[in-house]
Protein backbone atom coordinates (compact mmCIF):
# COMPACT_ATOMS: atom_id res chain seq x y z
CA UNK A 1 0.00 0.00 0.00
CA UNK A 2 2.79 2.42 0.85
CA UNK A 3 4.08 1.60 -2.24
CA UNK A 4 0.92 2.51 -4.81
CA UNK A 5 0.57 5.60 -2.89
CA UNK A 6 4.15 6.73 -3.58
CA UNK A 7 3.94 5.70 -7.04
CA UNK A 8 0.74 7.92 -7.18
CA UNK A 9 2.59 10.85 -5.79
CA UNK A 10 5.19 10.78 -8.30
CA UNK A 11 2.29 10.37 -11.15
CA UNK A 12 0.34 13.60 -9.26
CA UNK A 13 -3.14 11.56 -8.92
CA UNK A 14 -4.97 13.68 -6.46
CA UNK A 15 -7.93 12.08 -6.34
CA UNK A 16 -6.42 8.26 -6.51
CA UNK A 17 -4.39 9.68 -3.29
CA UNK A 18 -6.96 10.44 -1.40
CA UNK A 19 -8.94 7.66 -1.75
CA UNK A 20 -6.63 5.53 -1.40
CA UNK A 21 -5.31 7.45 1.98
CA UNK A 22 -8.90 7.88 3.45
CA UNK A 23 -9.01 3.76 3.45
CA UNK A 24 -5.47 3.54 5.26
CA UNK A 25 -4.95 3.95 9.46
CA UNK A 26 -3.47 7.14 10.34
CA UNK A 27 -0.25 5.71 12.17
CA UNK A 28 0.23 3.88 8.17
CA UNK A 29 -0.39 7.66 7.00
CA UNK A 30 2.42 8.75 9.30
CA UNK A 31 5.01 6.55 8.42
CA UNK A 32 4.21 7.31 4.49
CA UNK A 33 4.61 10.99 5.29
CA UNK A 34 8.21 10.22 6.10
CA UNK A 35 9.02 8.51 2.74
CA UNK A 36 8.26 12.09 0.31
CA UNK A 37 9.73 14.90 0.00
CA UNK A 38 9.23 17.82 2.06
CA UNK A 39 7.80 20.04 -0.68
CA UNK A 40 5.31 17.64 -1.01
CA UNK A 41 4.62 16.96 2.01
CA UNK A 42 2.01 20.09 2.51
CA UNK A 43 0.43 19.51 -0.64
CA UNK A 44 -0.19 15.44 0.59
CA UNK A 45 -1.57 16.66 4.20
CA UNK A 46 -3.92 19.18 2.45
CA UNK A 47 -5.43 15.96 0.77
CA UNK A 48 -6.51 14.24 3.83
CA UNK A 49 -10.28 14.95 5.19
CA UNK A 50 -10.02 17.30 8.08
CA UNK A 51 -10.99 15.08 10.47
CA UNK A 52 -8.25 12.79 9.75
CA UNK A 53 -5.56 15.56 9.57
CA UNK A 54 -4.65 16.01 13.17
CA UNK A 55 -4.56 12.36 14.02
CA UNK A 56 -2.29 11.82 11.04
CA UNK A 57 -0.03 14.73 12.32
CA UNK A 58 0.31 13.60 15.44
CA UNK A 59 2.28 10.59 14.77
CA UNK A 60 4.51 12.21 12.18
CA UNK A 61 7.86 12.84 13.66
CA UNK A 62 8.54 16.18 15.23
CA UNK A 63 10.46 18.02 12.50
CA UNK A 64 7.86 17.21 10.05
CA UNK A 65 5.03 18.79 12.49
CA UNK A 66 7.04 21.76 12.65
CA UNK A 67 7.02 22.16 8.67
CA UNK A 68 3.64 20.87 8.27
CA UNK A 69 3.29 24.39 10.26
CA UNK A 70 5.78 26.22 8.99
CA UNK A 71 3.38 26.40 5.11
CA UNK A 72 0.25 25.89 6.38
CA UNK A 73 -2.14 28.73 6.91
CA UNK A 74 -3.13 29.75 10.16
CA UNK A 75 -7.07 28.65 9.71
CA UNK A 76 -5.53 25.21 9.07
CA UNK A 77 -3.36 25.30 11.79
CA UNK A 78 -6.55 26.35 14.38
CA UNK A 79 -8.19 23.23 12.99
CA UNK A 80 -5.48 21.15 13.90
CA UNK A 81 -5.09 21.96 17.40
CA UNK A 82 -8.95 22.18 17.73
CA UNK A 83 -8.80 18.75 16.84
CA UNK A 84 -5.93 17.12 18.64
CA UNK A 85 -5.93 15.51 21.79
CA UNK A 86 -5.17 17.81 24.61
CA UNK A 87 -1.95 15.56 25.76
CA UNK A 88 -0.76 15.08 22.23
CA UNK A 89 -1.10 19.10 21.34
CA UNK A 90 1.09 19.71 24.48
CA UNK A 91 3.58 17.46 23.42
CA UNK A 92 4.02 19.54 19.98
CA UNK A 93 4.12 22.65 21.96
CA UNK A 94 6.69 21.78 23.99
CA UNK A 95 8.87 20.26 20.75
CA UNK A 96 8.42 23.05 18.64
CA UNK A 97 11.05 26.36 18.37
CA UNK A 98 9.04 29.80 19.73
CA UNK A 99 7.83 30.96 16.08
CA UNK A 100 5.98 27.85 15.73
CA UNK A 101 4.40 27.84 19.17
CA UNK A 102 4.01 31.86 19.00
CA UNK A 103 1.51 30.90 15.36
CA UNK A 104 0.20 28.22 17.37
CA UNK A 105 -1.13 29.89 20.46
CA UNK A 106 -2.48 33.04 18.19
CA UNK A 107 -4.62 30.58 16.69
CA UNK A 108 -6.08 28.77 19.96
CA UNK A 109 -9.01 31.03 22.10
CA UNK A 110 -7.77 32.34 25.56
CA UNK A 111 -9.00 29.55 27.64
CA UNK A 112 -7.02 26.68 25.65
CA UNK A 113 -3.99 29.23 25.83
CA UNK A 114 -4.40 29.31 29.35
CA UNK A 115 -4.62 26.14 29.75
CA UNK A 116 -1.38 25.24 27.62
CA UNK A 117 0.74 27.88 29.45
CA UNK A 118 -0.46 26.06 32.84
CA UNK A 119 0.22 22.68 31.17
CA UNK A 120 3.73 23.79 30.09
CA UNK A 121 5.06 25.11 33.42
CA UNK A 122 4.97 21.54 34.84
CA UNK A 123 8.68 19.92 35.38
CA UNK A 124 9.55 18.07 32.41
CA UNK A 125 9.24 14.52 34.01
CA UNK A 126 6.00 15.13 36.01
CA UNK A 127 3.06 13.27 35.54
CA UNK A 128 1.08 16.83 34.97
CA UNK A 129 3.25 17.53 31.86
CA UNK A 130 1.54 14.20 30.43
CA UNK A 131 -1.92 14.28 31.36
CA UNK A 132 -5.25 15.24 29.25
CA UNK A 133 -7.98 17.32 30.70
CA UNK A 134 -10.15 15.27 28.19
CA UNK A 135 -12.15 12.60 30.62
CA UNK A 136 -15.55 12.26 31.57
CA UNK A 137 -16.79 13.37 34.80
CA UNK A 138 -19.88 13.00 37.02
CA UNK A 139 -21.46 13.87 40.18
CA UNK A 140 -22.47 11.34 42.71
CA UNK A 141 -26.13 12.63 43.14
CA UNK A 142 -26.75 11.54 39.47
CA UNK A 143 -28.29 8.40 38.54
CA UNK A 144 -26.98 5.96 35.72
CA UNK A 145 -29.34 7.28 33.29
CA UNK A 146 -28.52 10.43 33.80
CA UNK A 147 -24.86 9.88 33.62
CA UNK A 148 -24.76 7.79 30.71
CA UNK A 149 -26.57 10.34 28.72
CA UNK A 150 -24.13 12.64 29.72
CA UNK A 151 -21.33 10.95 28.13
CA UNK A 152 -23.57 10.35 25.01
CA UNK A 153 -23.59 14.28 25.01
CA UNK A 154 -19.91 14.82 26.14
CA UNK A 155 -17.67 12.02 25.41
CA UNK A 156 -17.29 12.62 21.48
CA UNK A 157 -14.55 14.92 22.31
CA UNK A 158 -12.87 12.64 25.38
CA UNK A 159 -9.41 10.57 25.14
CA UNK A 160 -11.03 7.87 26.81
CA UNK A 161 -14.60 7.21 28.76
CA UNK A 162 -13.89 3.54 30.10
CA UNK A 163 -13.30 5.26 33.25
CA UNK A 164 -16.06 7.81 34.41
CA UNK A 165 -14.64 10.30 37.47
CA UNK A 166 -16.70 11.30 40.41
CA UNK A 167 -15.77 15.14 41.58
CA UNK A 168 -17.73 16.97 44.42
CA UNK A 169 -18.85 20.79 44.11
CA UNK A 170 -14.65 21.84 44.43
CA UNK A 171 -13.29 19.43 41.87
CA UNK A 172 -12.41 16.89 44.35
CA UNK A 173 -11.92 13.71 43.29
CA UNK A 174 -14.23 10.95 45.17
CA UNK A 175 -14.29 8.23 43.44
CA UNK A 176 -14.67 6.44 40.10
CA UNK A 177 -16.67 3.86 38.22
CA UNK A 178 -16.26 2.30 34.81
CA UNK A 179 -18.18 1.88 31.69
CA UNK A 180 -19.02 -1.28 32.05
CA UNK A 181 -20.63 -1.36 35.64
CA UNK A 182 -22.60 2.07 34.50
CA UNK A 183 -23.87 0.02 31.65
CA UNK A 184 -24.84 -3.15 34.00
CA UNK A 185 -26.13 -1.49 37.00
CA UNK A 186 -30.04 -0.33 37.19
CA UNK A 187 -30.54 3.22 35.34
CA UNK A 188 -32.42 4.50 38.94
CA UNK A 189 -29.44 3.89 40.65
CA UNK A 190 -27.40 7.14 42.29
CA UNK A 191 -23.87 7.60 40.95
CA UNK A 192 -22.90 7.41 44.86
CA UNK A 193 -23.79 4.00 45.48
CA UNK A 194 -21.58 2.10 42.37
CA UNK A 195 -18.61 4.04 43.02
CA UNK A 196 -15.17 2.57 43.70
CA UNK A 197 -13.25 5.19 46.26
CA UNK A 198 -10.43 3.01 46.48
CA UNK A 199 -8.80 4.54 43.43
CA UNK A 200 -5.31 4.80 42.75
CA UNK A 201 -4.25 8.44 41.75
CA UNK A 202 -1.31 10.31 41.56
CA UNK A 203 -0.17 13.85 42.23
CA UNK A 204 0.96 16.33 39.20
CA UNK A 205 4.23 16.49 40.85
CA UNK A 206 4.24 12.80 40.48
CA UNK A 207 7.65 11.34 38.77
CA UNK A 208 6.19 10.33 35.17
CA UNK A 209 8.06 6.96 36.18
CA UNK A 210 6.47 6.50 39.14
CA UNK A 211 3.27 6.96 37.41
CA UNK A 212 4.14 4.11 34.54
CA UNK A 213 5.19 2.10 38.06
CA UNK A 214 1.47 2.13 38.75
CA UNK A 215 0.06 1.56 35.25
CA UNK A 216 2.13 -1.68 35.44
CA UNK A 217 1.21 -2.72 39.30
CA UNK A 218 -2.33 -2.30 39.07
CA UNK A 219 -3.05 -2.87 35.18
CA UNK A 220 -4.45 0.45 34.94
CA UNK A 221 -5.83 2.02 31.39
CA UNK A 222 -6.13 5.76 32.90
CA UNK A 223 -5.18 7.27 36.30
CA UNK A 224 -6.57 10.54 37.44
CA UNK A 225 -3.64 12.96 38.51
CA UNK A 226 -4.73 15.52 41.06
CA UNK A 227 -3.09 18.92 42.81
CA UNK A 228 -2.26 18.97 46.39
CA UNK A 229 -5.66 19.21 47.65
CA UNK A 230 -6.99 16.35 45.78
CA UNK A 231 -8.64 18.14 43.23
CA UNK A 232 -8.63 16.58 40.11
CA UNK A 233 -6.53 17.76 37.64
CA UNK A 234 -6.60 15.42 34.50
CA UNK A 235 -5.57 12.17 33.34
CA UNK A 236 -3.29 9.85 32.14
CA UNK A 237 -3.66 7.38 29.66
CA UNK A 238 -1.95 4.35 28.85
CA UNK A 239 -1.03 4.98 25.53
CA UNK A 240 0.67 7.97 27.04
CA UNK A 241 2.53 5.45 29.61
CA UNK A 242 3.56 2.99 27.01
CA UNK A 243 6.01 6.14 25.46
CA UNK A 244 7.18 6.76 28.82
CA UNK A 245 8.63 3.35 29.38
CA UNK A 246 9.91 3.19 25.90
CA UNK A 247 11.92 6.73 26.60
CA UNK A 248 12.94 5.26 30.36
CA UNK A 249 14.00 1.94 28.29
CA UNK A 250 16.01 3.80 25.86
CA UNK A 251 17.47 6.07 28.56
CA UNK A 252 18.55 3.23 30.97
CA UNK A 253 20.47 1.45 27.76
CA UNK A 254 22.34 4.40 26.72
CA UNK A 255 23.27 4.57 30.23
CA UNK A 256 24.27 1.42 30.54
CA UNK A 257 26.37 1.37 27.71
CA UNK A 258 28.40 4.68 29.32
CA UNK A 259 26.28 7.22 26.72
CA UNK A 260 24.81 10.27 27.52
CA UNK A 261 20.97 9.80 26.42
CA UNK A 262 19.63 11.05 23.65
CA UNK A 263 15.89 11.59 22.25
CA UNK A 264 16.81 12.06 18.82
CA UNK A 265 16.70 8.66 16.33
CA UNK A 266 20.35 7.31 15.70
CA UNK A 267 19.97 7.65 11.73
CA UNK A 268 18.64 11.49 12.58
CA UNK A 269 21.30 12.53 14.66
CA UNK A 270 24.66 13.99 13.64
CA UNK A 271 27.88 12.52 14.27
CA UNK A 272 29.27 15.23 16.57
CA UNK A 273 26.51 15.07 18.86
CA UNK A 274 26.58 11.19 18.78
CA UNK A 275 30.39 11.39 19.67
CA UNK A 276 29.52 14.10 22.26
CA UNK A 277 27.28 11.59 24.14
CA UNK A 278 29.81 8.85 24.03
CA UNK A 279 33.40 10.78 24.95
CA UNK A 280 32.48 11.51 28.18
CA UNK A 281 32.10 8.29 29.90
CA UNK A 282 34.70 6.79 27.57
CA UNK A 283 37.50 9.21 29.35
CA UNK A 284 36.24 8.65 32.26
CA UNK A 285 36.35 4.91 31.97
CA UNK A 286 39.87 5.40 30.26
CA UNK A 287 41.66 7.53 32.74
CA UNK A 288 40.49 4.94 35.47
CA UNK A 289 41.76 2.58 33.68
CA UNK A 290 45.23 3.91 34.54
CA UNK A 291 44.39 2.25 38.20
CA UNK A 292 44.75 -1.62 36.24
CA UNK A 293 47.76 -0.20 34.86
CA UNK A 294 49.60 0.99 37.77
CA UNK A 295 48.76 -2.53 39.82
CA UNK A 296 50.48 -3.97 36.80
CA UNK A 297 53.83 -2.02 37.44
CA UNK A 298 53.42 -2.73 40.77
CA UNK A 299 53.61 -6.49 40.29
CA UNK A 300 55.85 -5.94 37.73
CA UNK A 301 58.61 -8.29 39.32
CA UNK A 302 56.27 -11.22 39.80
CA UNK A 303 55.33 -11.38 36.31
CA UNK A 304 58.93 -11.08 34.94
CA UNK A 305 59.64 -14.03 37.57
CA UNK A 306 56.55 -16.24 36.27
CA UNK A 307 55.97 -15.01 32.56
CA UNK A 308 53.40 -17.65 31.83
CA UNK A 309 51.27 -15.59 34.40
CA UNK A 310 50.42 -12.48 32.22
CA UNK A 311 49.03 -14.87 29.41
CA UNK A 312 45.82 -15.20 31.95
CA UNK A 313 45.38 -11.71 32.68
CA UNK A 314 42.94 -11.00 30.02
CA UNK A 315 40.92 -14.18 30.60
CA UNK A 316 40.64 -13.56 34.26
CA UNK A 317 39.19 -9.89 33.70
CA UNK A 318 37.33 -10.91 31.07
CA UNK A 319 35.67 -13.13 33.08
CA UNK A 320 35.31 -10.89 35.87
CA UNK A 321 33.86 -8.24 34.06
CA UNK A 322 31.25 -10.35 32.48
CA UNK A 323 30.25 -11.62 36.10
CA UNK A 324 29.80 -8.48 37.54
CA UNK A 325 27.78 -7.32 34.15
CA UNK A 326 25.44 -10.26 34.85
CA UNK A 327 24.63 -8.93 38.17
CA UNK A 328 24.31 -5.43 37.81
CA UNK A 329 22.05 -6.10 34.74
CA UNK A 330 19.80 -7.81 36.95
CA UNK A 331 19.66 -5.56 39.40
CA UNK A 332 19.38 -2.41 37.64
CA UNK A 333 16.46 -3.73 35.99
CA UNK A 334 14.67 -5.09 39.51
CA UNK A 335 15.09 -1.18 40.60
CA UNK A 336 13.45 -0.09 37.50
CA UNK A 337 10.68 -2.39 37.64
CA UNK A 338 10.60 -1.72 41.13
CA UNK A 339 11.10 -5.50 42.35
CA UNK A 340 14.02 -4.25 44.68
CA UNK A 341 14.21 -1.60 46.90
CA UNK A 342 17.10 -0.45 49.12
CA UNK A 343 15.30 -2.44 52.06
CA UNK A 344 17.13 -5.52 50.06
CA UNK A 345 20.32 -4.49 50.11
CA UNK A 346 21.25 -7.53 52.40
CA UNK A 347 19.11 -9.95 50.62
CA UNK A 348 20.84 -8.67 47.40
CA UNK A 349 24.43 -9.67 48.70
CA UNK A 350 23.27 -12.89 49.99
CA UNK A 351 21.55 -13.82 46.86
CA UNK A 352 24.98 -13.15 45.01
CA UNK A 353 27.14 -14.03 46.85
CA UNK A 354 25.56 -17.66 46.71
CA UNK A 355 25.02 -17.66 43.24
CA UNK A 356 28.70 -16.70 42.98
CA UNK A 357 29.89 -19.68 45.05
CA UNK A 358 28.39 -22.19 42.77
CA UNK A 359 29.24 -20.20 39.76
CA UNK A 360 32.95 -19.16 40.18
CA UNK A 361 33.50 -23.18 41.79
CA UNK A 362 32.36 -24.48 38.37
CA UNK A 363 34.37 -21.76 36.00
CA UNK A 364 37.47 -22.40 38.41
CA UNK A 365 37.24 -26.34 38.57
CA UNK A 366 36.47 -26.20 34.18
CA UNK A 367 39.68 -23.73 33.75
CA UNK A 368 41.77 -26.19 36.14
CA UNK A 369 41.45 -29.09 33.83
CA UNK A 370 42.12 -26.94 30.78
CA UNK A 371 45.01 -25.02 31.85
CA UNK A 372 46.62 -28.45 33.41
CA UNK A 373 45.67 -31.60 31.59
CA UNK A 374 45.36 -29.85 28.37
CA UNK A 375 47.62 -26.97 28.43
CA UNK A 376 50.04 -28.49 30.54
CA UNK A 377 50.77 -25.84 33.24
CA UNK A 378 52.69 -25.97 36.30
CA UNK A 379 50.01 -27.51 39.13
CA UNK A 380 50.69 -24.14 41.60
CA UNK A 381 49.81 -21.47 38.52
CA UNK A 382 46.97 -23.77 37.77
CA UNK A 383 45.79 -23.10 41.36
CA UNK A 384 46.69 -19.78 41.64
CA UNK A 385 44.90 -18.96 38.35
CA UNK A 386 41.73 -21.11 39.48
CA UNK A 387 41.69 -19.54 42.77
CA UNK A 388 42.14 -16.29 41.17
CA UNK A 389 39.20 -17.03 39.05
CA UNK A 390 36.78 -17.80 41.98
CA UNK A 391 37.44 -14.81 44.01
CA UNK A 392 37.31 -12.79 41.35
CA UNK A 393 33.79 -14.21 40.78
CA UNK A 394 32.86 -13.84 44.10
CA UNK A 395 33.94 -10.46 44.57
CA UNK A 396 32.74 -9.23 40.88
CA UNK A 397 28.87 -10.54 41.66
CA UNK A 398 29.11 -9.23 44.93
CA UNK A 399 30.09 -5.96 43.76
CA UNK A 400 28.07 -5.55 40.51
CA UNK A 401 25.04 -6.47 42.38
CA UNK A 402 25.84 -3.65 45.63
CA UNK A 403 26.61 -0.89 43.91
CA UNK A 404 23.62 -0.15 41.49
CA UNK A 405 21.71 -0.01 45.08
CA UNK A 406 24.47 2.44 46.48
CA UNK A 407 23.97 4.71 43.55
CA UNK A 408 20.32 4.64 44.45
CA UNK A 409 21.38 5.78 48.07
CA UNK A 410 22.93 8.82 46.79
CA UNK A 411 20.53 9.82 44.11
CA UNK A 412 22.47 9.06 40.96
CA UNK A 413 20.41 6.33 38.02
CA UNK A 414 21.45 2.81 39.30
CA UNK A 415 22.16 2.64 34.95
CA UNK A 416 25.32 3.89 35.73
CA UNK A 417 26.72 1.21 37.18
CA UNK A 418 26.17 -0.66 34.34
CA UNK A 419 28.68 -3.19 32.15
CA UNK A 420 31.45 -0.39 31.24
CA UNK A 421 31.69 0.79 35.02
CA UNK A 422 31.55 -2.43 36.88
CA UNK A 423 34.31 -3.89 34.38
CA UNK A 424 36.32 -0.80 35.21
CA UNK A 425 36.35 -1.35 38.61
CA UNK A 426 36.47 -5.17 38.40
CA UNK A 427 39.94 -5.21 36.41
CA UNK A 428 41.53 -3.24 38.97
CA UNK A 429 40.58 -5.88 42.07
CA UNK A 430 41.16 -8.52 39.79
CA UNK A 431 44.99 -7.59 39.18
CA UNK A 432 45.08 -7.18 43.11
CA UNK A 433 43.54 -10.74 43.90
CA UNK A 434 45.82 -12.52 41.10
CA UNK A 435 49.15 -10.50 42.10
CA UNK A 436 48.33 -11.62 45.35
CA UNK A 437 47.80 -15.28 44.96
CA UNK A 438 50.65 -15.74 42.85
CA UNK A 439 52.95 -13.97 45.64
CA UNK A 440 51.09 -16.26 47.92
CA UNK A 441 51.09 -20.09 46.10
CA UNK A 442 54.09 -19.08 44.63
CA UNK A 443 56.37 -17.73 47.27
CA UNK A 444 57.70 -14.91 45.01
Amino acid sequence: MEKRILDLISENKVHEIRHELVEMNIVDIAQVFEEVDKHQLVKLFRILPKDMAAGVFSYVPIELQQHIIEYITDVETKNIVDELFFDDAIDFIEEMPANIVKKVLKNTDENMRKLINQFLNYPEDSAGSIMTIEYVDLKKEMTVRQALEHIKRTGVDKETINTCYIIDANRKLEGVVSIRRLILSDEEKLIGDILNDDMIFIQTTGDQESAAMLFKKYDLLSMPVVDNECRLVGIITVDDIVDIIDQENTEDLHKMAAMQPSEEEYLKTGVFTLARHRIVWLLVLMLSATFTVSIIKKFNDVLESVVILAAFIPMLMNTGGNAGSQSSTLIIRGLALGDISLSDTLKVIWKELRVSIIVGSILALVNFLRIYYLERVDVMVSITVCATMFFTVILAKVVGGLLPIAAKCVKLDPAIMASPMITTIVDAFTLIVYFSMAVWFLGL
